[in-house]
C-alpha cells in the first residue's frame, strides 16, 4: 500500500486542505494514479473518506512529519572509504531536527553557512507506533513502510565543526517522500541518485553494514520511538556536489522517485 500526504489544488472544493491518502494505480503511468482520502492518520486500519483526486491534481507533501529524523551515518562500507573514515564499531547515529524535512518537489535552500552542499541517497523507515527496546525479531511489528530520503549535507561544515548538527540539520536537509511504500522488503533494493538526469549514485541495500533491522534495535536501545518518526539508514558511495539550479532525483526500488531544485536560501 502506498501511502501519501497531501493538499488539494486551487480549483477544488476541498482547496487547500492537507490529508493522507492511499495512491491506487501503475506507477509507471502516472496519469492512472489516484489518491483517496482518509479520515485522521493512517496508523492502525486507514478509513477512507471517499473523496478520490487523480494524483495530478494534488500537491505531494512530506510523507510523514516525524517528531525526530534519526540518522546513521557510515553505514556502507565504500562510502566510508570515499570520505576517508573507517566503519564504526557500532552504528554512528545524528539527528536531523523536523524542521529539516521537506516533500517532493520543494526547494531544497542552499544555506549561506556552506559552499559544499552535498546530496545523499537513502532508504528512509518509518516506525508505526510508540516502541522502545525493540528486539531484532520484533522489529517488522513497528516498521510502518519506507520511503525515500535526500540526506543533504554541508560537507565543509561538517568537516570543519567536527559535529554535524548544522551540517546535516539546516532548514530544507531532509527531503522525504515521494510517499510511504508499507508492503516492502528492504533486504535488497536499488538505491540511486541522479543530478539534472546524471547518475550519481548506485548501490543496494544489501550492501549496508547494518540492516534496518540492526539499526532499529540500536537506536530504540536509547530512546523511545514515536508513530511517524524517521530512521535514515546510511547512503552508497558516490556523493558529490550540489550547484543552485541543479534538480536532485533519489530513487529506491519498489517505492518511487523524490525530486526536488537546488535554490538560494532568500
Amino acid at each position: 500500500m502506498r501511502i501519501a500526504r497531501f493538499s488539494v489544488r486551487e480549483g477544488s472544493p476541498a482547496a487547500g486542505s492537507v490529508s493522507f491518502g492511499v495512491i491506487e494505480g501503475d506507477a509507471a503511468q502516472p496519469d492512472s494514479l489516484v489518491v483517496h482520502a482518509l479520515a485522521g492518520h493512517p496508523f492502525g486500519t486507514p478509513q477512507p473518506t471517499g473523496e478520490t483526486h487523480r494524483l495530478r491534481d494534488v500537491r505531494l507533501l512530506a510523507p510523514m512529519l516525524p517528531s525526530k529524523v534519526v540518522a546513521v551515518g557510515r553505514n556502507y562500507a565504500a562510502h566510508a572509504a570515499e570520505l576517508g573514515n573507517e566503519v564504526p564499531a557500532v552504528p554512528l547515529t545524528f539527528f536531523k531536527p523536523s524542521t529539516a524535512v521537506i516533500g517532493p518537489t520543494e526547494s531544497i535552500a542552499y544555506p549561506p553557512f556552506s559552499s559544499d552542499v552535498q546530496y545523499e541517497a537513502e532508504l528512509a523507515v518509518v516506525i508505526g507506533r510508540m516502541c522502545r527496546e525493540v528486539p531484532l525479531e520484533r522489529v517488522p511489528e513497528v516498521v510502518f513502510g519506507y520511503t525515500c530520503a535526500n540526506d543533504v549535507t554541508a560537507r565543509d561544515v561538517q568537516q570543519r565543526e567536527g559535529q554535524w548538527a548544522r551540517a546535516k540539520g539546516f532548514d530544507t536537509s531532509c527531503p522525504l517522500g515521494p510517499w510511504i511504500e508499507t508492503d516492502l522488503d528492504p533486504a535488497d533494493l536499488a538505491v540511486t541518485c541522479t543530478v539534472n538526469g546524471e547518475l550519481r549514485q548506485a548501490g543496494r541495500t544489501s550492501q549496508m553494514i547494518r540492516s534496518v533491522a540492526e539499526l532499529i534495535a540500536h537506536v530504540s536501545e536509547a530512546m523511545t520511538l514515536l508513530p511517524g518518526d524517521v530512521i535514515l539508514t546510511g547512503t552508497p558511495a558516490g556523493v558529490g556536489p550540489l550547484n543552485i539550479g541543479d534538480e536532485v532525483a533519489v530513487s529506491v526500488e519498489g517505492i518511487g522517485t523524490l525530486s526536488n531544485k537546488v535554490i538560494k536560501r532568500g
